[in-house]
C-alpha cells in the first residue's frame, strides 16, 4: 500500500477501500471459474436437453388464456361476435365487470365464466356450426393474432422441432382453439364442445366446460390414445386452476403465473417463465383500446361451440 502514502487520510481510506473491492471482486471472478472447471461441479454441468429430440412418447400441452395468448379468447372473441350483431348493446353492461375483471385480476372467477358461459351458449343457439368457424377464422386476424406471446410460441416451436406433437387445451370454445392451433403451426386443440344437431348449435354443451380438473381428465385420455408417456411430455399454464394438468407431466411449466401458480411452482421446484412487461401499469386500468368492443367479449363465446357428432 506503498503507492498510498501520499493521500490524505480521507482520500486514502477511500481509495484503499476501491483496492480492496477490486481485489476481491477478482478473487471471487477466480474461485468462480476453478469452480466451474472442478470435476463435478453445478456451474459445470449442462441442464439435460429438453424437449428431448425425437421422443415420440412425448408431447407438450399448453393452456391458451395468458399462456399462449394475452387476455381470455372467449372475450376476444366475444368483441367479434359483437362485431358482427350477435346481440345488442344493451348486453354489454352485463358484462363489463367480467372483462374488467379479468384483464386487471388477470385469472377467471368462476362465477364470471358461469354467466358468459350462459349468455354465449344462448347466443350462438340457432347459428350453424359452419358460420361460427368462418367467423373464429376471421377474429383470429382481427382480434388474436397480435396478441400471441412470442415466447411461449418460442417454446410451442421448440417442442414441434424436436418431433413432438403439442396441443391446445382450454376452456375457449373448440372451433376457436382449433383456428388457434392452426395458424400457430400445432397439432390441434381440445375445448369445451358444445351440443348440435344436423349442424346447427341447440344451445346445450356436451359435457362440462373444459376447465381445471376436466382439463387434466382430457389431457389424460389423449395421452393413452397417442401412446404417450406423461412422464416425458410437458404443460404449460398461467392459471393456478390448471395445478392438475401441470401435475400430470413431468415437465410442468409456470407461464405468465398468477400468484397462487406462482408460490405452488417455487415450492415445487417448476420452471418458471414471465414474458409479461409491465405487470403494475396492466392493473391500472382496462386500455383505451378495449372500448365498448372488447368489453363485448364477456358476453359471447365464454364456452364451447363444437358440433355433437351422432
Amino acid at each position: 500500500m506503498a503507492a498510498l502514502r501520499w493521500l490524505t487520510p480521507r482520500r486514502r481510506s477511500a481509495t484503499a477501500r476501491s483496492v480492496l473491492a477490486g481485489e476481491a471482486s477478482a478473487e471471487a471472478a477466480r474461485k468462480s471459474a476453478e469452480a466451474a472447471e472442478a470435476p463435478g461441479s453445478d456451474s459445470g454441468t449442462a441442464e439435460p436437453e429438453f424437449p428431448v429430440h425425437g421422443d415420440d412418447r412425448a408431447a407438450a400441452f399448453f393452456d391458451l388464456d395468458n399462456t399462449v395468448m394475452q387476455g381470455a379468447a372467449i372475450f376476444h372473441f366475444g368483441r367479434g361476435l359483437y362485431k358482427r350483431k350477435f346481440f345488442e348493446t344493451r348486453d354489454l353492461a352485463r358484462f363489463a365487470w367480467q372483462q374488467a375483471w379479468f384483464r386487471l385480476a388477470g385469472f377467471e372467477d368462476p362465477e364470471h365464466m358461469q354467466d358468459a358461459r350462459d349468455s354465449a351458449l344462448s347466443i350462438v343457439k340457432g347459428h350453424r356450426v359452419s358460420e361460427l368457424e368462418t367467423i373464429g377464422e376471421e377474429i383470429y386476424d382481427e382480434y388474436m393474432a397480435e396478441r400471441i406471446w412470442p415466447g411461449t410460441r418460442a417454446l410451442a416451436q421448440a417442442h414441434l422441432d424436436a418431433g413432438q406433437k403439442v396441443w391446445l387445451v382450454t376452456a375457449a370454445p373448440v372451433e376457436i382453439a382449433q383456428v388457434i392451433a392452426r395458424r400457430l403451426g400445432l397439432t390441434g386443440a381440445l375445448g369445451t364442445v358444445a351440443e348440435s344437431i344436423g349442424g346447427v348449435y341447440t344451445g346445450k354443451l356436451v359435457g362440462e366446460p373444459l376447465h381445471g380438473p376436466a382439463k387434466a381428465e382430457a389431457v389424460r385420455a389423449l395421452a393413452a390414445a397417442e401412446a404417450l408417456d406423461l412422464s416425458r411430455c410437458a404443460a404449460y399454464s398461467d392459471s393456478h386452476n390448471d395445478i392438475p394438468m401441470l401435475s400430470l407431466v413431468g415437465h410442468p411449466y409456470a407461464i405468465n403465473p398468477d400468484s397462487k401458480l406462482r408460490k405452488h411452482a417455487r415450492e415445487l421446484e417448476w420452471r418458471l417463465r414471465d414474458y409479461r412487461t409491465g405487470r403494475k401499469a396492466a392493473k391500472v386500468g382496462i386500455p383505451a383500446a378495449a372500448g365498448v368492443g372488447a368489453v363485448a367479449g364477456g358476453t359471447a363465446a365464454a364456452i364451447a361451440l363444437h358440433r355433437r357428432r351422432r
